[in-house]
């Protein structure tokens, strides 16, 4: 591996690790102190947000790829397609965030800032990575389908949940709100958007994979 490129790749690798766990804290803390409901239900409450849930597979991601950096070891969060995967996620979280949620409140003082990294920072960030240093030969099309695993079942376990709680994270799957019919349609929607982003990035790393691997044999 090139110095630079190696240099580049840990630098990045920093950055997401400390951002990363940083917005995750600061979030998990404020999370606690700014609603008037028991601790564990708003500890219960962090953990029920894609946002958050899809954010610490992006730090795990961050940290496992850092402390391994120098070892030949392949941990869960470091094959390729689960590195894919992930950016599939948490580029929705920023999709749907900015173009559906970020209108429906206005955060202030470190509720802006993490709100930001969450949203914007870590996503944009995550992309960028995925799309310089992640390896992306072994992709196939098939993979777009099995990375419909997680929002499903993040779906059910919402719908679920919140049958004894009442807590719905999203306007858009409140089933109090918007019924059942609403509900199943427009989390239909969203896994299209999911299908629609997996077998784009799907593409996208085939065609930088082919890029590179002509690249080396003209080297």
């Amino acid at each position: 591996m090139d110095k630079k490129y190696a240099k580049a790749n840990k630098v990045f690798l920093m950055i997401g690790f400390i951002v990363g766990w940083f917005a995750l804290i600061a979030q998990l803390y404020l999370t606690i102190v700014n609603n008037d409901i028991p601790v564990m239900e708003s500890v219960t409450r962090y953990f029920s947000y894609f946002t958050i849930l899809t954010n610490i597979m992006v730090v795990l991601c961050f940290t496992l790829l850092l402390f391994n950096f120098s070892k030949n070891e392949e941990s869960f969060f470091s094959k390729p397609k689960v590195l894919a995967a992930v950016t599939v996620y948490i580029s929705v979280v920023g999709i749907v965030y900015n173009l559906i949620l970020r209108f429906t409140w206005q955060p202030k003082g470190l509720q802006l800032i993490v709100d930001e990294l969450l949203h914007a920072g870590l996503p944009v960030l995550f992309m960028v990575y995925w799309l310089i240093f992640a390896p992306k030969s072994t992709l196939k099309w098939t993979d777009a389908f099995a990375w419909l695993i997680y929002p499903f079942v993040y779906v059910i376990f919402i719908m679920v949940r919140a049958e004894v709680s009442g807590f719905y994270p999203y306007p858009f799957i409140d089933v109090a709100a918007l019924g059942y019919n609403k509900v199943l349609l427009n989390s239909f929607y969203l896994l299209i958007v999911f299908l629609v982003l997996s077998l784009g990035l799907v593409w996208i790393g085939k065609l930088i994979a082919n890029h590179q691997k002509k690249n080396k044999h003209l080297n």
